[in-house]
């Protein structure tokens, strides 16, 4: 067999590729390709909308996610939880006062009622009921307190937040929109209250009213709504010069119309975030105020009533204050992972 060497192997490969190419092109050539005018405008890919894509991005993270389900759990927990035994959260049995926890099945997760110094107590005093979570100085059960105190904690935060959100928006919405001598007004206000320390406004105000449920929330948003001012002003101010707005008003559109249908749509995602950060920062001021002795009274519970509680008697019965300090970080924690995971799957610079 004949060698070959790369010079007239390139020089066969262009002699084949030229007898191929005729020697004048003609329009007999090109045929047209078949077109279908019903699937001109036809998207090839299924349409997803800003939320759904936002939710995709947020199902990816997992410590998002995670967090969702803990929340979910601890909220269910705190509705149905007080009603799983017949004890109340203000029942008082002095006999079965300081009882250790006891929980059938999880012995081996130191449920076992004993105290620290090894000895059965519902043995020693013949209880024949089980307390899960145990009981505190005035004999009442701990597990009922624990879920009736979250859903307390839990309800103060809730309301504290949406009303902060609804003060919030629509202060800055206002502030932001029409501008001028109202926004500069309105701003002199925010500033004002800024420079009160939050903390000693929400005491005063306390000491004012009687300490209750009612009491804490109005404290809590006498400047809570501030930060939410300043966010929704900051985005409406941005979008408000952008063109979409510009041709809608050129249109003719009204000023509600402008708010509600283009400006406010677009500020949402802010606005949920800045409200999953809101949340933890209602309950830990909660737990604050319970904790100074300004929060709520016996014999309602809360986290931060819970926390006092087992903070006096730490040393010899440390559960009083593990299962409420548990809670209340794991509540605010995933709030804030949550918060996070949604800060990213609703900027749209995210997107890959």
């Amino acid at each position: 067999m004949k060698n070959l060497n790369n010079k007239d192997i390139v020089s066969k490969d262009i002699q084949t590729q030229n007898a191929y190419i005729p020697e004048e092109i003609t329009a007999d050539m090109f045929v047209k390709a078949p077109l279908d005018p019903k699937k001109s405008e036809e998207i090839g890919t299924p349409s997803v909308s800003f939320w759904k894509e936002a939710f995709q991005r947020l199902a990816k993270n997992k410590g998002s996610m995670i967090s969702l389900v803990l929340l979910v759990l601890l909220i269910i927990l705190a509705i149905v939880g007080p009603s799983l035994n017949e004890f109340t959260y203000r029942g008082q049995n002095i006999e079965h006062s300081n009882m250790p926890p006891k929980m059938q099945g999880l012995e081996w997760l130191g449920f076992d009622g004993k105290d620290a110094r090894g000895i059965d107590q519902y043995a020693e005093k013949a209880v024949k009921t089980n307390y899960w979570f145990g009981t505190d100085e005035f004999g009442r059960d701990l597990w009922t307190r624990v879920w009736k105190g979250t859903q307390i904690s839990l309800f103060i935060a809730l309301v504290a937040a949406v009303l902060d959100l609804i003060i919030g928006v629509i202060y800055g919405g206002i502030s932001s929109f029409y501008g001028g001598r109202v926004d500069n007004i309105m701003q002199r206000i925010i500033e004002i209250l800024v420079g009160i320390p939050n903390l000693i406004v929400i005491i005063l105000f306390i000491l004012i009213l009687e300490p209750g449920v009612k009491s804490i929330i109005l404290a809590m948003i006498i400047t809570g709504w501030v930060g939410m001012a300043r966010v929704v002003r900051g985005q409406v101010l941005q979008l408000k010069g952008l063109e979409f707005v510009l041709a809608s008003r050129t249109l003719g559109a009204s000023n509600p119309r402008l708010i509600w249908k283009h400006i406010l749509p677009n500020v949402m995602g802010p606005i949920i975030v800045t409200v999953m950060f809101t949340i933890p920062t209602a309950i830990f001021f909660e737990a604050f105020l319970s904790f100074i002795g300004l929060g709520l009274q016996a014999p309602l519970a809360s986290l931060g009533v819970l926390i006092e509680d087992g903070y006096k008697s730490m040393r010899y019965f440390s559960y009083k204050l593990i299962y409420p300090a548990i809670i209340i970080s794991t509540i605010m924690i995933c709030f804030n992972l949550l918060g996070d995971g949604l800060r990213d799957a609703l900027d749209p610079k995210m997107r890959k």
